[in-house]
């Protein structure tokens, strides 16, 4: 098992979560963060800290494209260990349906 990122992160990104994970296992996109798959020990540290609700068990059924969105950016956003400031308009966006068909950017942040 492990964690994932969800569609309810894109344009919140709040990253409480950063600021708990014992392995630094997030990455960084320019509108959402997601959790490298083979770094997370699946602590679940990470899920009640998010104030959008996004981070979900991957064995919550319907999240095998979570996985595969998570897995495949870690692998090229950058790192991130420090809690940075959401979007000013973060609030208007939490629990905004379609999030990732109108809003997901493969774009990197900028991390740590």
């Amino acid at each position: 098992m492990t964690y994932v990122v969800t569609d309810n992160c894109i344009k919140c990104k709040y990253m409480d979560c950063v600021e708990v994970c014992p392995v630094d296992c997030f990455y960084e996109g320019e509108n959402m963060l997601v959790i490298h798959p083979d770094e997370c020990i699946d602590c679940g540290v990470c899920e009640p800290e998010c104030p959008a609700d996004a981070i979900r068990p991957d064995t919550e059924p319907g999240l095998d494209k979570w996985l595969k969105i998570n897995t495949e950016y870690a692998s090229s956003w950058p790192n991130i260990t420090q809690k940075g400031e959401p979007p000013d308009d973060a609030k208007e966006f939490d629990g905004v349906e379609g999030k990732f068909e109108k809003y997901f950017s493969p774009e990197p942040g900028k991390g740590d």
